[in-house]
């Protein structure tokens, strides 16, 4: 049925229908061929579908999941027709999924050849794969490949996993001028490829090959790359180019090139940018260009040295070429299976002087075969646990990949590429899987590289110029300590208090623990919805002891919104309970309580609400004194009598926490979701409060951005900006990020752990609702680093000030002091401490700064500020 070639023109088929006698035209002609393509097309779909029965009644019979089945084929219709056999195995493959058909022709169809190809099957079985060997081979590659990334395990891997510092894929956006050198053979490429998008992106290229003589490639580099750089300017003065520097490492030679003093060097030349690329990433990446979701690439196996042992040894064992061995069969590298057709096997293995039959021919053929499925099932295995990796890496159920792929196996393997995808397609069934063909992949790719070098160094510079903003030089945080210094004299002078930014509150809390401290004291501690009640039992003497009990009580809705009667009623009730539970009502106990609200303290143990803030909102309570409000509640139970001697605020219990544990601690610091800080001042300075003997712990309440609260906000506004400038989320400003409060500080600190892989930090992005890249997870951890490096900075300006005041009142050159800490922005954040320390370090050189962290400063830290306050009191009666 000769119409329907592809290679016949027209012209011929008319000539074929003029010889019938038929006196047709050009449209004749392409009707009949339609005609007959169709006829033969339904003949081979039939077959086909009769084929598919009888492989599908095998693997039933034999009570298979899967079959691996050669059909033997004879008959010109099959041999002849130019589409005949793709139409019927393309049909059997689509009908019969579970079994995988091998079509071997037979040139003589005699049951001595059936008998060969069994014969063969069983002899070749060990090269046969199942699925469940091959899901081993994935499984133990994904180890290896894991291995390799590892450091420790790198040096012991079998799969070397070399970074190539290529970041990122092309996005589209990728435009500019650029050359390619294709260096990997006897003769090499330069080629000038330009990359546009005014409308729609495009590639233009014009390359020029040069040879490389055999003298170069065997001699020494000076001379190589001589030879090189002269072929290169060649090239760019006939195209008029200007010259670039493209820096690069040569790692090791290969395909015959020796040439000496080169492996270990840097490779450069006269350009403006230069990236080294392999070629397998420049196949990655010229396919990625055309599909964005190209991510890995597979080349070809070297199978014809296999194929010539085997034959070896079945021609030694008789099986073969009637025991036949020629000196030819016995030559390394004298197979090649480009191809497995009979007539290419009797061509070889004639000029192998090995005189073969028709039989030998067809399992020549069949072992091609055998050998071909054999590597396309291995590297289909390692592909599938390449995609695998992937598809857990994004975090996603399915995905969606294409596989960027070149070389001459796959192009030129009549029955390979079919034979890897569908493999692949089985073994990795949750993954959407594209090949393509790469065009050019080690020249056009080598240009890619370099465009997307220049589209992240571009981006690099700019997000790193948004972000200098957020960077404070030394010269800067000096400022900054100068101007909190002249904050804190104004908070502290009558005249200025009322417009200083820094208020310098009086705590009254005129002495740290000096360990004399002894008895029992109560703390409360009321801060949100939440409060706990503690009995904090204090033993001084050679061992000196702190041991607490605690509950916790929940505060109603309708109790936080109802009247300061009914509030502080509810207080006392709970703390009510807690003394029975302790078995303590009958006794008349000291107390501290932890107040964290806006208030102006005018005693140890007066204190006037200014405002409720956390969804408080009791009545008749804001400019009332919260100690009375408590003691007149109490007196409203008539059940027990307290001593309440202090209100206490959280940071200045952070301080008497620490001092009671070192001596020298004399600064709180809170650097949780507010910043806070606290020092004992000199009274002669305290200019609202009568009296210049002693000193007298002052609250700064000072909050500079650098808190918890604002962190995430900041970050997510640079973010939207970022955004806006097509940086992250592909230019797309979602819902999510619109959303204020939505990144919370704790993010920060877990995106700068230094524990997390960058597949961690997208999961926290997509936890938030934010579709990002890996790249979009790399510039996310970098603001984040800023935003939080800056805070850091900023909070040790503030302490670097407050040590050195405390130097300067001291009248001393050199201060040694100890700060307590708290706050979860200090002990969480994986960097935040150390920025501050380092901070302080550098801006107060005069003191020796130790930072302690605090253990429960407002329940500890209250019953202390109370102890100490009766410690002061009994010696006041004493006076």
């Amino acid at each position: 049925m000769p119409p329907p070639s592809d290679r016949l023109a027209l012209l011929q088929v008319r000539a074929i229908l003029q010889q019938l006698g038929l006196d047709s035209t050009s449209n004749d002609s392409i009707i009949v061929k339609l005609v007959c393509g169709a006829v033969s097309r339904r003949a081979a779909q039939m077959c086909g579908a009769g084929m598919a029965a009888v492989v599908d009644k095998i693997r039933e019979n034999r009570g298979l999941d899967h079959l691996d089945v050669t059909v033997g084929v004879d008959g010109t219709l099959y041999k002849l027709h130019p589409h005949f056999s793709v139409v019927l195995q393309d049909t059997v493959r689509v009908l019969a999924p579970r079994c995988q058909v091998t079509f071997t022709l037979s040139e003589e169809g005699s049951g001595k050849g059936a008998a060969l190809i069994t014969a063969i099957d069983k002899y070749l079985y060990a090269m046969r794969f199942s699925d469940e060997t091959l899901l081993d081979v994935m499984q133990r590659f994904r180890r290896e490949l894991a291995r390799g990334l590892g450091q420790d395990t790198n040096p012991t891997s079998t799969l070397r996993m070399l970074p190539t510092f290529v970041h990122s894929i092309p996005d589209g956006s990728e435009k500019g001028d650029f050359i390619a050198l294709d260096l990997g053979g006897s003769n090499f490429r330069i080629l000038r490829v330009r990359v546009s998008h005014e409308k729609k992106q495009t590639v233009q290229m014009e390359s020029q090959i040069y040879d490389t003589p055999d003298d170069i490639i065997q001699g020494n580099g000076t001379r190589l790359f001589d030879h090189v750089a002269e072929c290169l300017g060649d090239f760019m003065e006939k195209h008029n180019i200007k010259d670039k520097k493209l820096p690069g490492y040569l790692l090791t030679w290969t395909k015959r090139f020796k040439a000496s003093g080169v492996e270990g060097m840097d490779v450069d030349y006269e350009a403006d940018i230069m990236t080294v690329v392999n070629d397998t990433v420049g196949t990655m990446m010229t396919c990625g260009f055309d599909d964005q979701r190209c991510e890995k690439m597979v080349s070809g196996m070297y199978m014809g040295e296999l194929v010539r042992l085997i034959l070896v040894k079945m021609a030694k064992e008789g099986l073969l070429f009637e025991g036949r061995i020629t000196p030819e069969l016995l030559t390394k590298d004298k197979l090649e299976t480009k191809h497995e057709g009979l007539s290419k096997a009797k061509e070889i293995l004639t000029r192998l002087g090995l005189g073969p039959s028709a039989d030998d021919c067809i399992a020549v053929q069949h072992v091609c075969a055998i050998v071909s499925f054999r590597s396309a099932s291995l590297i289909a295995a390692t592909l599938g646990g390449i995609l695998l990796r992937l598809k857990e890496n994004k975090g996603v159920a399915r995905q969606r990949t294409t596989v960027g792929i070149d070389g001459s196996l796959y192009k030129m393997h009549p029955q390979y590429a079919r034979r890897l995808h569908k493999t692949v397609r089985r073994l990795v069934p949750d993954s959407d899987v594209r090949f393509l063909l790469s065009e050019s992949g080690s020249s056009k790719g080598a240009a890619m590289v370099t465009a997307v070098a220049y589209r992240l160094a571009d981006q690099s510079r700019q997000i790193t110029q948004t972000l200098a903003e957020l960077q404070l030089t030394t010269e800067q945080l000096l400022e900054i300590k100068k101007r909190m210094r002249i904050e804190i004299q104004n908070g502290l002078s009558k005249s200025t208090q009322e417009i200083a930014t820094v208020k310098m509150l009086p705590t009254y809390v005129q002495s740290t623990p000096d360990g004399t401290e002894n008895g029992d004291f109560l703390a409360l501690d009321l801060g949100g919805t939440n409060f706990r009640v503690l009995l904090v039992k204090i033993r001084s003497g050679k061992k000196r002891t702190v041991e607490m009990n605690n509950k916790i009580y929940a505060i109603p809705m309708e109790v936080m919104q109802g009247t300061g009667e009914e509030l502080f009623d509810h207080i006392v009730q709970c703390i009510s309970d807690f003394l029975d539970y302790m078995g303590m009502k009958k006794t008349r106990l000291p107390l501290g309580f932890t107040f964290s609200f806006p208030c102006q303290q005018t005693s140890l143990d007066a204190g006037i609400l200014v405002t409720w803030t956390k969804g408080f909102k009791a009545t008749d309570c804001e400019g009332e004194d919260v100690v009375g409000l408590l003691r007149d509640a109490i007196r409203r139970r008539e059940e027990f009598d307290l001593d309440v001697v202090a209100i206490v605020n959280d940071t200045v219990g952070t301080m008497m926490t620490c001092a009671y544990e070192e001596p020298t601690c004399e600064v709180g610091l809170i650097a949780g979701t507010g910043s806070n800080a606290c020092y004992m001042e000199e009274m002669r300075n305290v200019e609202m409060i009568e009296g210049d003997e002693g000193r007298m712990c002052v609250n700064m309440e000072y909050e500079k951005m650098c808190s918890g609260m604002y962190l995430g906000e900041i970050v997510r506004n640079i973010l939207i900006d970022l955004t806006k400038k097509g940086f992250l989320f592909r230019g797309q400003i979602s819902e999510t990020l619109k959303t204020r409060g939505i990144f919370e500080t704790k993010y920060l600190s877990q995106i700068e752990s230094d524990r997390l892989a960058l597949l961690q930090v997208r999961s926290i992005l997509q936890h938030l609702g934010l579709d990002s890249t890996c790249d979009d997870s790399i510039i996310v951890k970098k603001v984040c680093g800023a935003v939080s490096h800056r805070a850091a900075q900023m909070c040790g300006a503030g302490m670097a000030a407050v040590v050195d005041k405390i130097r300067e009142n001291r009248g001393l050159d050199h201060l040694d002091v100890t700060v307590g800490v708290d706050g979860t922005l200090y002990k969480l954040h994986p960097h935040f401490s150390r920025i501050m320390q380092q901070t302080v370090t550098a801006l107060a050189p005069h003191c020796n700064v130790n930072f302690l962290l605090s253990e429960d400063g407002s329940g500890k830290g209250a019953a202390l500020i109370t102890a100490v306050g009766c410690r002061l009191r009994e010696a006041l009666k004493c006076q």
